[in-house]
């Protein structure tokens, strides 16, 4: 018999204590906004002051990374790659293939200079001088047995910026596996 009474006045403890919650979390009404008066003819109207509210932080998000790596860019695509995806669309021909996307062929002594025919991913074949560019790189140097590539790193944890490229014509047995 002590046990009805006692389950009443906690429902309605807890019934008193979820509604003050309640009214608690709703928030304060915001202070009617004063009316600006219209300007006159002939006058300029003042400058509106900022509300004196809480400043907002803008929005977005920038990341400084002060010589740590980004933690957003993922760690199995990196170099080229993050390039050549971001890029979307390359060149037609030679200037839209890449340093790995290319394999030398062939060379033919050419004027006192030696030419390159390399073939592309795309199943082309190209005749290269020491100059030309690639997407990637530059051809340095074409030699009677192979062909020197300077490419541009985009490895943003490399310390260098260019590095040499070595293209043989034939491939050794630790290049062919």
């Amino acid at each position: 018999m002590t046990l009805i009474p006692r389950l009443c006045s906690f429902a309605s403890v807890m019934v008193l204590a979820t509604s003050s919650l309640v009214a608690a979390q709703q928030p304060a009404p915001s202070p009617a906004p004063v009316p600006t008066p219209a300007p006159t003819a002939g006058t300029t109207p003042a400058p509106v002051a900022p509300a004196a509210g809480p400043q907002l932080e803008p929005q977005g998000y920038t990341y400084d990374p002060q010589g740590r790596r980004d933690p957003f860019v993922s760690l199995l695509r990196r170099g080229s790659d993050i390039r050549s995806n971001a890029g979307g669309i390359r060149a037609p021909g030679l200037a839209g293939l890449e340093t790995g996307e290319v394999t030398l062929k062939g060379t033919i002594a050419s004027k006192g200079a030696y030419v390159g025919i390399l073939q592309g991913s795309d199943n082309k074949t190209y005749i290269v001088k020491a100059g030309d560019k690639l997407l990637d790189g530059t051809i340095r140097t074409i030699t009677p047995d192979s062909m020197v590539i300077t490419q541009q790193v985009t490895d943003p944890l490399s310390l260098e910026k260019q590095r040499e490229v070595r293209k043989p014509l034939r491939p050794t047995t630790e290049e062919a596996k």
